[in-house]
């Protein structure tokens, strides 16, 4: 099914984000032709809403899961696509809960990610229900709710395409990009109970001008050194991450949204198997102790013009020829995924 109408998947790179909404749906049996027509009218819907403040970047990007994806396109799914799988470790769990579908909203103002947010519920009434929702903002200077700076290794230009957007591997879904989401709770009283030096610890960074720690003084269980990952080669493996911190003082819940875009799931996956089992076994994120990952899922998000064009199941899914070469990376930004460095954050 391949997604050849015009340029798909350079990554741009947007200013940092102010506000944010992810909603997570579960599609409900029968309605797939229905959501399918919603999803094609995605673009359209952020145009319409986004058209009132330009300036202010509305964008919204739709991920899909592995169970729903063959009730809604067929076969075959993009190469890499699965569900979630649970790490349980020997301390702290990594679970997998239920998602069909996963808007990502994020704009400079949070009235516009509201509003299409709502615009969207509006069209997926009987349709699809949110199982989550998150509004995410900005926290002082990029920083998490555990008061330091989220994501200074995130990848940029190039190195966030080559890191972020699947290529020729995969030539149905080029363009497109795996998204793995957590959400954390923190337990903020417990840690603001520890020292300064002991939060640094645990980070693998310092909290006032955030400078990475070197290796010879990172505990091995600090969470910069258990994110850090390397191929055969030693080459670095990066993901291209998009959290955002959240919070509802009346329920006490204050936490970050992990959104990590990546080329292939597996980067993202072995870096929560180091967290959560640890590297060596049994070295796992101490930040855990302080962070509960309450939700997981893993989708798939296709470029807009795969959602414009796909046909349904068991329609002609391609009307390239067999032996058409890849088509290579376009570099117009029209219909981009625009995941791009939006912040330089870490989970």
């Amino acid at each position: 099914m391949a997604s050849t109408a015009g340029p798909t998947s350079r990554i741009v790179e947007p200013p940092p984000t102010a506000a944010a909404v992810f909603l997570v749906l579960v599609v409900r049996p029968g309605a797939e032709d229905a959501v399918r027509e919603v999803l094609a009218d995605v673009s359209g819907l952020t145009r319409a809403v986004g058209f009132r403040s330009p300036e202010s970047s509305l964008s919204c990007l739709t991920g899909i899961g592995a169970e729903v994806w063959p009730r809604l396109f067929g076969a075959p799914p993009p190469a890499r696509l699965h569900p979630l799988e649970p790490i349980v470790g020997p301390v702290h769990t990594a679970v997998a809960t239920p998602g069909d579908l996963i808007f990502h909203l994020r704009a400079a103002r949070m009235d516009l990610c509201f509003e299409l947010a709502r615009q969207l519920a509006i069209r997926l009434d009987g349709l699809a229900d949110v199982v989550d929702e998150v509004h995410g903002f900005r926290y002082f200077d990029e920083r998490d709710l555990l008061g330091f700076v989220d994501g200074t290794e995130n990848p940029t230009g190039d190195e966030a395409v080559a890191a972020a957007v699947v290529g020729d591997e995969d030539p149905d879904y080029a363009g497109g990009s795996y998204l793995v989401v957590q959400k954390y709770l923190h337990d903020l009283k417990a840690w603001h109970e520890l020292s300064v030096e002991e939060q640094e610890a645990a980070i693998g960074r310092t909290k006032l001008d955030d400078i990475e720690i070197p290796d010879d003084q990172k505990a091995p269980n600090s969470h910069v050194a258990l994110n850090s990952i390397t191929d055969d080669e030693g080459n670095d493996l990066d993901v291209v991450r998009a959290n955002m911190a959240f919070g509802e003082i009346g329920k006490g819940e204050y936490g970050t949204y992990y959104a990590a875009y990546a080329r292939t799931p597996e980067v993202t996956e072995r870096m929560l198997r180091n967290m959560f089992l640890g590297d060596p076994p049994g070295t796992y994120d101490r930040i855990l102790d302080f962070s509960t990952a309450v939700t997981g899922g893993l989708f798939f998000v296709p470029t807009q013009d795969f959602l414009d064009d796909a046909p349904a199941p068991g329609r002609a899914e391609s009307s390239a020829a067999p032996d058409t070469p890849p088509e290579p990376a376009p570099t117009s930004d029209d219909h981009s995924l625009g995941i791009g460095s939006l912040r330089k954050e870490t989970p």
